[in-house]
């Protein structure tokens, strides 16, 4: 695996995540309540700064999934996600290319992080195909980049990290995350 350069780093514009098993373990937990069923997922708070961060950089990020869950839209607002597509019939490729063709944006200037068999059709499109350290065998071998995180375990962080020092932005951004989490509210006017 070669290094990630930085002219294929700048060319970026825009990040897809999957969330089963990128952006979560992959495990789902099902319950009933009241005879009202739930879903929840467990989101690494790490991989919420690494979007953050990457958000702060100028880049947009999507959120593609192949399932419908209400747990995914409130974390897409929770992160402010630029882009949110679900769709119970898996259909990530035709989502994730309608979101590039309204944003004016080519899949040459597109990263996707992945880790299974929904998302090779994406992985074999765009500009830098990106595989989670617990991928399956077919997404590594397409992946430009090899996590060594696995999905649910900080992989979109250490993506993160990595794409934006490779484009030279990682210590500006960090040195202003930490700089604006040294500002003291306001004091109350009364």
């Amino acid at each position: 695996m070669r290094p990630l350069g930085r002219a294929l780093a700048r060319r970026i514009r825009l990040v897809g995540l999957d969330v089963d098993g990128v952006m979560t373990d992959g495990g789902i937990y099902l319950g009933d309540v009241d005879g009202v069923p739930h879903e929840f997922k467990r989101y690494e708070i790490q991989d919420g700064l690494g979007v953050f961060l990457l958000r702060q950089a100028g880049l947009l990020v999507a959120i593609v999934t192949g399932r419908v869950s209400q747990s995914v839209e409130l974390r897409a607002r929770e992160l402010r996600a630029d882009d949110l597509f679900q769709d119970a019939k898996a259909r990530k490729f035709v989502g994730l290319h309608q979101i590039l063709e309204r944003r004016g944006i080519s899949p040459a200037e597109t990263a996707f992080v992945g880790d299974d068999y929904p998302d090779l059709a994406i992985m074999r499109t765009v500009g830098l195909p990106v595989a989670v350290g617990n991928a399956v065998p077919a997404i590594r071998e397409v992946a430009r980049v090899q996590l060594s995180r696995a999905g649910g375990a900080g992989a979109v962080r250490e993506f993160a990290e990595i794409l934006l020092r490779a484009r030279g932005q990682w210590d500006t951004v960090v040195d202003q995350y930490v700089a604006d989490t040294m500002i003291a509210p306001e004091a109350n006017a009364s």
